[in-house]
């Protein structure tokens, strides 16, 4: 859906950049034939005849050793660089456990992991250097990922081995300085990126991190972390497709920036599709999406997918005033939902992570958000269906649908502040209390709804004595 002051703002910031987005990589020789420029019909000639070389090289080759002691980082990255240099190609490491500081892949280059190969992370945080991250929604100084690439495109991570932080790095951020810690996978600025069948593991910091990426795929990828599983930030066109996540915090977080800088910048994450996918989670949620939300949300689909655990509710839209931009059109159907702590589905959109230093003040700041879709939902013993209430007033939530849910619940739906609802078909027992209970709420299947009292609203976020300026 359009909107006059986003597309406003996005003209502004974005004109004269192309926004044609690329295909989807399939295959190496496919996508390095996609980027070979046009030449003289001699060469032309001359390429019609000879199969195009694609580069294959091992890292035993190189000088790696796998004895998981010795530290090849210097034999990996060589590898991956030449390859690169070559014109791309394939990357292999073969069985063996490869101890090793930060690695950076080039354009053109997939890493192919043999089934019994492991890449463990040093346990020296000098062997990642400092360089700028998104943390939390802000760009600040931290430690490079310890498998990262930055502009780079037709990039891949496939195989059954394994990518292993190190459990000696503790904690998000590094308590003296104040760095955020190394993630374990990330992308940045990025185009044409896939990551396939392997198992990663990683510490106390958030796993897999894509941040201004467009066309990015994750597929039959098994993520353990101490942190967040994937953390989708202002990306495009991301499918996460047969993934199995045991996370302690949301195994997939959508963000988009925080406060006046994430407003600026203007980089929604939208078009995202998470099918097949199961999710057991210790800390928070399955699905989160916020609550670093200023870049703006959009056209998020989630199918076929099995919640198993979670601390709080399996899906939890959240964000807070002084965000700004908007969450809209989010459908969610055919999911098995269990394991859940707190409850199937939360929205909160009050007061949400932390405020940022220079908020979006003002009704600008709250978020807009739109068409939130719920459909054929089965649920064992959740303890809540659906809370629904953490809505503000003054930007209600336009266009909500909930039918064909099945199963058990200790409680069932609260709403507050929406436009345009649909409740239908909802099929659940063992409840106490109402089924349905509502506050200013229209739309279809309300009657007989229990009265709501109003949900306390935070004080507006003050308009600061100077413009926000990018620094």
């Amino acid at each position: 859906m359009n909107h006059p002051e986003w597309a406003r703002r996005t003209f502004l910031k974005r004109a004269g950049q192309g926004l044609a987005s690329l295909p989807l990589l399939s295959a190496l020789p496919a996508m390095l034939e996609a980027k070979t420029p046009a030449k003289s019909s001699a060469k032309n000639h001359i390429e019609s005849v000879l199969p195009k070389p694609v580069v294959k090289l091992n890292v035993r080759d190189f000088g790696a050793v796998g004895d998981g002691k010795t530290k090849d980082t210097l034999a990996l990255q060589q590898t991956l660089d030449r390859c690169s240099l070559l014109g791309g190609g394939e990357v292999f490491v073969p069985a063996g456990e490869y101890l090793t500081g930060a690695l950076v892949l080039r354009s053109n280059t997939l890493l192919r992991l043999d089934g019994d190969a492991s890449l463990l992370g040093s346990p020296d945080v000098a062997d990642y250097p400092l360089t700028q991250v998104r943390w939390e929604g802000r760009w600040i100084k931290g430690y490079i990922g310890f498998i990262s690439a930055m502009d780079a495109e037709n990039i891949g991570i496939v195989g059954k081995g394994k990518i292993v932080g190190n459990t000696a790095i503790k904690g998000r951020v590094e308590r003296a300085t104040q760095f955020r810690n190394p993630a374990l996978l990330e992308f940045v600025s990025c185009r044409n990126v896939r990551v396939e069948d392997c198992f990663t593991s990683q510490n106390d910091m958030w796993s897999i991190h894509p941040t201004y990426c467009e066309n990015i795929t994750f597929k039959n990828v098994t993520v353990h972390s101490g942190a967040d599983g994937i953390d989708v930030d202002s990306c495009k066109h991301v499918v996460i497709d047969g993934c199995d996540f045991d996370t302690h915090d949301d195994c997939i977080s959508l963000k988009s920036g925080r406060g006046e800088e994430g407003y600026t910048i203007l980089r929604p994450t939208e078009d995202v599709q998470i099918s097949n996918c199961t999710f057991m989670d210790h800390f928070w949620a399955c699905i989160g999406i916020g609550s670093e939300t200023s870049g703006g949300i959009r056209n998020v689909r989630v199918n076929h997918c099995k919640c198993l655990g979670a601390r709080t509710f399996a899906i939890y839209i959240k964000s807070r005033p002084g965000r700004g931009a908007f969450i809209e059109d989010i459908s969610m159907n055919d999911l098995e939902v269990s394991g859940a702590k707190q409850g199937f589905l939360r929205f909160n959109i009050l007061d949400s992570g932390k405020q940022d230093e220079f908020p979006v003040p003002g009704e600008e700041g709250i978020p807009t958000i739109r068409n939130f879709h719920f459909s054929n939902i089965r649920v064992t013993d959740m303890p809540v269906l659906v809370d629904g209430v953490g809505i503000h007033p003054s930007k209600p939530l336009e266009g909500f649908s909930l039918t064909n849910v099945t199963g058990t619940c200790g409680k069932g739906i609260s709403l507050a502040n929406i436009k345009h609802a649909v409740v239908r078909d909802i099929k659940v027992t063992g409840f106490t209390g109402p089924l349905l209970s509502a506050h200013n709420v229209t739309g279809t299947g309300l009657n007989g709804a229990a009265t709501l009292d109003a949900a306390k609203v935070p004080e507006p976020v003050p308009v600061p004595a100077q413009p926000y300026m990018l620094h």
